[in-house]
C-alpha cells in the first residue's frame, strides 16, 4: 500500500469480508537493517541511507549510497589510541545479539569502557528515560 500505512486485515467469517484488524504508520526507515553497516537511515534525505562520519561509500564514484549494495568503509585506518566517537540521537539500535549489558553503570562510564577496549564499535544507555541509565556495549 503507498497511502504511508502498514494495514493488517482479519477475515471476519460472518461477514465473508476483510476486516481492518490494526493500522501504523510505516516509513522506509521503519524496516530493521535496511542501511548497510555503518550507515544509518534518514527520510529526509535522499539516498535515505548514509554513512556515518568517518566512512564513506566502497565505491566512491557511485558518491551516494543504493541502500542494498554500497557499503560504507573507514577513512582512516582504526587507530585505537586516538579514534573516538561521535554522538548520534533518534537512533534504532543495532541488534544487542552479543552485546555486552550492564544496567549498574552509567553513559560516561560505559564511554570510559567503550574507549578502552579496541574491539568497541558502539556504546549507549540501556535505558534512555530521566536522564539515561545502563550501558550497552558493542565490539567487533
Amino acid at each position: 500500500n503507498s497511502d504511508g500505512f502498514l494495514h493488517l486485515f482479519t477475515w471476519d467469517r460472518t461477514m465473508s469480508e476483510w476486516s481492518l484488524f490494526w493500522l501504523s504508520s510505516v516509513s522506509e526507515c521503519d524496516a530493521y537493517q535496511i542501511c548497510t553497516p555503518f550507515s544509518y537511515c534518514d527520510t529526509n534525505t535522499k539516498p535515505i541511507c548514509n554513512c556515518i562520519e568517518g566512512f564513506e561509500p566502497t565505491n566512491s564514484q557511485e558518491g551516494a549510497l543504493d541502500n542494498t549494495v554500497t557499503e560504507c568503509v573507514r577513512k582512516t585506518q582504526l587507530s585505537c589510541s586516538g579514534d573516538g566517537f561521535f554522538w548520534m540521537k533518534k537512533m534504532k539500535l543495532p541488534s544487542t545479539m552479543g552485546a555486552t549489558v550492564d544496567k549498574s553503570i552509567g553513559l560516561k562510564e560505559c564511554e570510559e569502557r567503550c574507549m578502552n577496549d579496541c574491539n568497541c564499535t558502539a556504546f549507549a544507555n540501556t535505558d534512555i528515560r530521566n536522564g539515561g541509565s545502563g550501558c550497552v556495549i558493542w565490539t567487533g
